[in-house]
């Protein structure tokens, strides 16, 4: 290492990885907008952004949680010049405004404000349906 490295570095960092919170967070948001399929996930915000990646791993541990949390729902959906059908997944009606709340943490971390001080938005509580 020199100190050409690590000016380089600074001028060009390295993507950022999403943790499972970060994606949970970033797919609610995106399935605000529309329903999306994995890969999607993936390739929009490599397409929309020079600062973060998702892996599949976390996509799919993100994705498990919120299906097995009533939050979206999956299913299938042939199209057209593809063989084989792709798993959608859009929000359930009932999470839309939890949905928004959670899609919010995102857009204030990813457009680079500083994250949420008063996280009682987090509790447990405060993420159950209908509170």
């Amino acid at each position: 290492m020199n100190f050409e490295d690590i000016y380089c570095f600074f001028r060009n960092p390295p993507p950022l990885y999403l943790n499972q919170e970060l994606a949970v967070c970033y797919i609610l948001d995106i399935l605000l907008q529309d329903d999306s399929y994995g890969t999607e996930l993936i390739a929009r915000l490599e397409h929309e952004s020079s600062t973060y990646r998702l892996s599949d791993t976390v996509l799919y541990s993100a994705i498990k949680f919120l299906e097995a949390n009533g939050t979206i729902v999956g299913y299938w959906k042939k199209v057209e010049g593809r063989g084989r059908p792709r798993r959608m997944y859009q929000i359930d009606p009932e999470w839309t405004a939890k949905a928004k709340e959670l899609a919010h943490f995102w857009q204030r971390y990813s457009s680079g404000h500083p994250t949420a001080k008063n996280t009682s938005a987090f509790d447990s509580r405060a993420l159950s349906v209908g509170s």
